[in-house]
């Protein structure tokens, strides 16, 4: 059983997420880190939700779309509520460690490199961790936030170490199929992806640097 982050406490779950707690366990122990429980509990959390394809890319009227960082950012510069600036920087700051974690390596064969994820999402949590406000549940999260932007490195490298454990039919192998066609411009590839109902946007991992 692990705990996951609810409003101002930390609640018992008992689904998926003992996968992930044992091998970011256990990628933490290897590299020696210094990283609290709370930390620990949210990226455990945040592997088991993107392990589902609709919670990593982005519903659209054309359908799953993965989204480029810079228009999550703008999805943060252009909210209209504060609420809405929060969703969008923590939504960027998911993504980005996400993405920079368990696609590294791809990264530095694309148009951008590891070091544009690690800048955004780490900005994105920094930017969350100051932002939050006094309430008891604000409170909660702001030091998860201020942990995650200052421990940003650390964590993308905890992220390799459980991709090479990925589960099998995971959001994972989804991003690496559509990571594939978007390299290579593979049929076979794009004919699976619109099977799984995966809208085709060429350069979707291949946005410029800002």
């Amino acid at each position: 059983m692990t705990k996951s982050v609810s409003g101002d406490r930390l609640v018992a779950t008992t689904d998926g997420r003992e996968f992930f707690q044992e091998i970011v366990s256990t990628a933490i122990d290897n590299r020696n880190l210094v990283v609290s429980d709370d930390a620990t509990v949210y990226v455990i959390n945040l592997l088991a939700d993107f392990m589902r394809a609709d919670r990593l890319f982005d519903y659209t009227e054309d359908g799953y779309l993965l989204r480029p960082l810079a228009l999550l950012y703008g999805d943060a510069a252009q909210a209209q509520t504060h609420e809405e600036r929060l969703g969008a920087l923590r939504r960027l700051g998911d993504v980005a460690l996400f993405i920079a974690g368990l696609f590294s390596d791809s990264l530095r064969r694309s148009a951008i490199d590891v070091d544009y994820y690690i800048s955004m999402g780490g900005s994105a949590y920094g930017n969350l961790s100051d932002s939050m406000g006094d309430s008891i549940r604000a409170r909660s999260l702001t030091g998860i936030f201020r942990e995650l932007s200052e421990q940003f490195t650390n964590f993308v490298d905890v992220l390799a170490e459980v991709g090479e454990q990925a589960t099998p039919q995971s959001a994972v192998d989804i991003l690496r199929l559509y990571e594939l066609w978007a390299l290579t411009g593979s049929p076979r590839a794009a004919r699976r992806l619109q099977c799984l109902g995966i809208q085709l946007a060429e350069g979707a991992l291949a946005e410029p640097k800002h």
